[in-house]
Parts: structure tokens; sequence; C-alpha cells
């Protein structure tokens, strides 16, 4: 059989209203290999994950089979879960499964924390046969009062989780898939869970993962080869600074449209404000921008042609801003997951080519895009790993089913959080004991009810702040007459300035006319001075493999599946001399440089806390206040690799090859920052965070080798 005999006999499986459709609406030719291949199991009721690039067809893979299914077993009310990590992403998905859901007289409709109170009315009473949402909305209509989730959610079939490698790398992970667990006991039979990805390092375990405590249910891993007839355009450029990264973006590919990559909002902002002087049509996305003012740019950006915007990694997730011709990248991200997936976004219409152009603008953005591409030349992909010792989600979790139930058994819940991997049976016993104990939780007559430290802590605005495992850092909101333009750091309008206050926000220079601090809002006019910007952001730790790329540029691989130019080929022989004694080929290095003694492991943040901690068990007079990065650790100006080397052996002998008994010690400041801390024994918590902080086969490899002296 050929593969277009394959195609036909599967497409031939899809009902005749969705065939007809995707045949004489959309105008397709034929289904993209992902999405023929996903109709036989999606169909079956696998448990499925649909792994593709950017724009490569996975909600359509997922969402035609399912809409089939829907028609064929005449499923009612809300059948199908839509989960998105961003509610920018539910809004630019809506009209398209709306239009899907429609062939069927069916509805599709989104529900997140800016969806109209008269919108959710209408939800609870007709439901939506596809319901759009994140899971923070997701838990909130369990535990509402004025919903009626069994009656919501009762006939509920199937998830697709858009996006999962994005949520199975952090907490947001662990809260949906313990929200999904909540959610398939409340329905009473078990959920077809579908997962959409870009591509990621290992796909059979994020499968696994997503189902959650369903793992004997059949699961198939959807991934059929990308073959691409060209291969990607990668460069590689060495620009100095923002001003003059906004030259080059303002003079290559003029009269195209140019997507550039920042990660921080205040290069996003600074890159903006460069860009509009050099009179270049700019547009701005980021986190901190207001609902509205970033749909605005999104939709001018989609709809203009020869302009820029300028974006964190807000858009590097599945939002469409149209047909790109260009992406830039100003720095480099951390993986290379990231990489793959803002290459993505070229490349889409036919004849066009994927590309990505780097452009750094200090050294070591340099080399973090030099390592990226090796390692991208290498067919590396980070492998997707859910945060471990997720101790403070199962504490959430309790007080969540008991707002969800009234009152709950504290032995029945902590069953399903221990199988679903949240916490041990020892430490969850803890939890309880301690939620009781802390009067987060009452109990009465062998059952648990939310208590009185709660209800004060979290009672607020209907334990909104409860629903949520991420943080978000108290920004000041930015306003122009009626308008919301975003929010900024209250550091930012308490710095002393010489003159009037000038902040840069969504690109623009705003003049500061007043500040209401009770209700933190910032009052602007447009002005022509020069604006600044800043938000409080945390240091990026870099992994074993992308430190080590780094040191293997430094050796003297170069990427092969990039272009260099010859700025960014002289700034880099320019590092390899500067850096010669601090690498070796087999070995990692002490050296002195201007009076510090440092130890170039290329490690890690995470394997050099934990080395940094075995050097402070067995030797603390090597160590200068402890300190160190993703590349080297501080010594004492007196320490010398003889010493260094002598206490790795020792640490080794009595910690084990493995360091498994080095525990790094953890601030005050970082416990602040583990949303949910309060709810844990405060031995459990810093076990959490040290758990997270830490790479033991990244130290344990640099603890093998030999030290060097430079």
């Amino acid at each position: 059989m050929t593969d277009r005999d394959r195609e036909a006999q599967s497409f031939d499986l899809l009902h005749p209203v969705v065939q007809h459709h995707v045949v004489n609406s959309l105008g397709w030719p034929g289904l993209r290999p992902l999405q023929t291949a996903s109709i036989v199991p999606v169909l079956r009721g696998d448990d499925a994950l649909l792994v593709a690039p950017t724009a490569g067809g996975k909600t359509e893979a997922a969402m035609l089979p399912l809409l089939t299914r829907m028609a064929n077993d005449e499923w009612q009310g809300v059948s199908v879960l839509y989960v998105c990590p961003l509610k920018a992403l539910l809004n630019n998905l809506e009209p398209r499964l709306a239009t899907y859901a429609g062939w069927l007289g069916r509805e599709a409709s989104v529900r997140h924390g800016d969806t109209a109170a008269g919108v959710r009315r209408r939800q609870a009473t007709a439901r939506p046969s596809v319901l759009l949402t994140t899971p923070e909305s997701l838990e909130a209509m369990l535990v509402s009062t004025l919903l009626d989730a069994p009656h919501m959610f009762g006939d509920l079939r199937a998830v697709v989780v858009d996006e999962v490698h994005a949520f199975a790398g952090d907490d947001r992970g662990w809260h949906l898939l313990a929200v999904l667990e909540r959610l398939g006991t409340l329905v009473g039979r078990p959920l077809q869970r579908i997962g959409l990805s870009a591509t990621v390092g290992n796909p059979d375990a994020l499968l696994e993962w997503l189902q959650g405590r369903e793992r004997s249910r059949p699961r198939t891993v959807i991934a059929p080869p990308t073959a691409s007839s060209t291969a990607p355009e990668l460069a590689l450029d060495h620009v100095g600074n923002v001003g003059n990264a906004a030259k080059v973006v303002n003079g290559i590919h003029l009269g195209e449209k140019r997507l550039v990559f920042a990660d921080s909002r205040r290069t996003v902002e600074g890159l903006a404000v460069a860009l509009r002087g050099l009179e270049t049509q700019t547009y701005v996305s980021h986190s901190s921008l207001s609902v509205d003012e970033r749909r605005r740019a999104e939709t001018a950006f989609a709809e203009a042609r020869d302009c820029v915007i300028v974006s964190t990694s807000t858009l590097e997730l599945g939002i469409d801003v149209g047909d790109l011709d260009r992406v830039v990248q100003l720095g480099a991200p951390n993986t290379v997951a990231s990489v793959l997936q803002r290459l993505g976004r070229t490349g889409r219409r036919p004849g066009s080519t994927r590309n990505l152009t780097f452009l750094a603008t200090e050294d070591d953005e340099l080399l973090r895009a030099a390592g990226l591409l090796l390692l991208l030349d290498e067919g590396f992909v980070e492998p997707v790993v859910a945060p471990p010792e997720p101790l403070h989600v199962a504490a959430q979790q309790l007080l969540g089913s008991a707002l969800q139930k009234g009152r709950i058994s504290l032995a029945e819940e902590s069953s399903w959080i221990c199988g679903l991997g949240l916490a041990d049976e020892v430490r969850v016993a803890e939890i309880c004991e301690w939620l009781v104990e802390t009067a987060h939780l009452d109990t009465d007559q062998g059952l648990a009810f939310i208590g009185p430290r709660a209800e004060a802590r979290y009672g607020r605005r209907n334990f909104m702040d409860l629903l949520a495992v991420f943080t978000a850092a108290p920004e000041v909101v930015v306003v122009h007459g009626r308008r919301e333009v975003g929010s900024v750091d209250p550091m930012l309008l308490v710095a002393k300035v010489t003159g009037p206050r000038v902040i840069a926000l969504a690109g623009r220079p705003w003049l500061v006319t007043h500040i209401d601090w009770r209700r933190r809002r910032a009052y602007v006019e447009p002005s022509d001075r020069t604006g600044r910007s800043r938000w409080t952001g945390e240091p990026r730790a870099y992994s074993l493999e992308l430190s080590d790329a780094v040191r293997r540029v430094l050796l003297g691989a170069t990427p092969v599946g990039a272009e260099l130019t010859t700025r960014a080929m002289n700034r880099l022989g320019s590092l390899r001399e500067q850096y010669r004694h601090r690498v070796a080929p087999d070995a990692s290095v002490v050296t002195e440089d201007d009076g510090r003694v440092r130890w170039w492991t290329f490690a890690g943040a995470g394997a050099n806390a934990v080395l940094t901690a075995a050097l402070d068990a067995v030797a603390p007079d090597l160590l200068d206040q402890g300190t160190f990065g993703n590349l080297n650790i501080t010594l004492r100006s007196d320490a010398t690799a003889v010493a260094v080397g002598s206490a790795v052996r020792r640490a080794r002998a009595e910690f084990g090859s493995d360091l498994v008994g080095v525990t790094p010690p953890v601030s005050e400041q970082a416990l602040a920052k583990l949303k949910f801390a309060e709810l844990l024994p405060p031995h459990l918590a810093l076990g959490t965070l040290s758990a997270r902080s830490t790479d033991r086969r990244g130290a344990a490899l640099v603890a093998g080798r030999p030290v060097a002296g430079g």
C-alpha cells in the first residue's frame, strides 16, 4: 500500500461532514503526515502525543478525529477540553476551533480570567462542546460556588493539552495533572489525553508523564519525520550593543516582516525604541503589556508588511502573527528547544525557507549562541523533565480539594496525590499534619476543611491566589488617559532621576505625571525624551550540555550549519585566546585572573551548586563566599589546582562518586520565591528548593575529571 493509499484510507475514517469541509471549506489538497497518522490512534481512544514544529498542523491533527468521535458517538455537553498555557493563545485559537466545531453544529468557547461574566453564565447553561481554558481557570471552575461543576463537566471525554512541553517543564504541569486527576474523579471515567508538542528529546517519557496515574491506558507517540527539502538558514553576528542591533535589523531584509526575539522585557523595549528612532515600523509584545496593547500590536503586525515586531518568548508559542519572512534573535535563549520553536515561525509559505539570525551584543551571548548552534548541529534537543519534589503543589491541592468538596478525607486525597507523584506517603502525611497544625485546615469527625489561616491568607477574591502555582512580581500599572498600557517594576518609579521621570513601555517613551501608590497606578503622557525600562528577573541557569558546548566552542569547535559573520569569527577568535588557559579537553581548570582565582567547570549553575557545597563540606577554606555561576566557581586567592583536586577526591570518598550526600544551602530569599512554601514544614520547603537547584549528574561528571592548573 502506498503512502497516498494509507492517507486516503485514514481520511475516509473521518466523519463525512468533516471530510467535506476539509476539502471544500479549507481547500486542502490532502492532510499533512502528522494529521494522517493521528486519525487511527485518536479515534481508537489512545492517549497520544503529537509532535511537530510550530505551524505543523497539530491542532487539526487532534481535533479532526475528536470531532469525528463527537459526532459518531453523539457526545453531549462539554466533551472536549482544550488547555493552553497562555490566554493569548486561547484567544488566537478560538475562532479556528469555533469554525471546526460549527461544521457539526457544535460550539467552541474560551474561558479564562478575562472572560466576561455574561459569557460565563451562558457557558454554564448552554455548554459548549469544546471549552478552551487554562489550568488555573479549570480549577477555579471546580471550586466555584457559582458553577455546578458536576453538571458542567459531567459529559467530558477528552482533554487536549497544547504546548504540553511548556507545561511539563515547570510547576504548572504538576498543577495541570492534579486538576485533571480531580476532574477524572468528578466525571467518573478516565479522560483521553492528547498532548501537542514541539520537538523534544524524550517524547515517550513526556507522554507517560501526561497520563498521570492512568499509565496502563494505550498510548501512542505520533512524530512523523519532518523532511525538509532545504536546510534552515542560520547565521550568527556580533553587533556589540542594542543600538547596533537596531541598525542591523533595520538595514537587512527591507520590505519583509521580521520577528525579533529578545530574552528580557527591558531589552525588548530598548530595541523597539531604537528601531522607532530609525523610523522602522515597529510593534512590541511581552507579558507586562496590557492585553489590549498586545492584541493591537499582534493584529497590526499580522496585517502589515515591511515591519518588525519585537517580543519576549510570548510569541515563541503558537500565537498566529501571520506569515513571517525573517526571525532574528537578539542575544540567545538557553535551550535548543527554544531555538527550534523560534526557527519554526518561518518557512511556512511554499518556496520559503526556515531562517534565524542571532545578533549577539555581549560575549556571553555570542558563546551561548555558538554553543546552541553546535548542539543543533549534533541533533541534540533537551529532554523535558518535570521539576522534582513538587511538595508545595501537593499542599496546594489538598486545600483546593477542600474548597471543591467542602470536607475531605485526608487519607483519600493523600492516596491520589502519592499515586500522581506529587509526594510520597511519608511526606504527604507530614504535609497534612502541618496544614492542620498551622490551621490552614481544620478537622471534625475525621474530615478536613478550610481553616482560618487559609481563609485569612487566600480567601480574598474567592481564593484566586490559591489557584495559581506561579508567582508574579508586584508591578505598577501604567495608564494613559483611560487606556492601560502595561506595568513596570515599582523600583523604576522610585529611582532617583534628574529632571522629568520618563519611562519606556510598548516601545514608546512616556512622561510620568502622577503615581497613585495606594492603587499602584502610574499616569503618563507621551514624551519625546529617552525613556528607561526595568523589571525584576532571575539569572538563567545553563544546562550541563549547553555549558559543555560553550567549553567546546572555546576549544575550537565551530558550528557548521550556520554562517558566522566576519565580526562573529573575529570575536570568537579573541575569546578563544582570552580563555585559552581556562579550558582543557579532558579536565576542569583552576586559574587566576586579575587577582581572582576561579575553578572553570563549564558545568552549569545546578552542577556548580553541588560542587560548591561539596568543597564547603570538606575544604571550606578554598571558597570565596561560596559564589558560583554557570561556568565557574570563585575560590580564595590562595587556592590551587592541587588543593581543589584533593578536596574533590575527599568529597567523592565521603559522599560517593555521584555526590548524592551533598545538599547545597538554600537562602531565605530563594525560599520566599517558592509559592506556597508556608504550606510546607520548613524542612520540606528547603528540600524542594534544594532538589530543584542542583544537577548531580553534571557535578559527578566534573568531579570525575582531573583538575588542571591554568
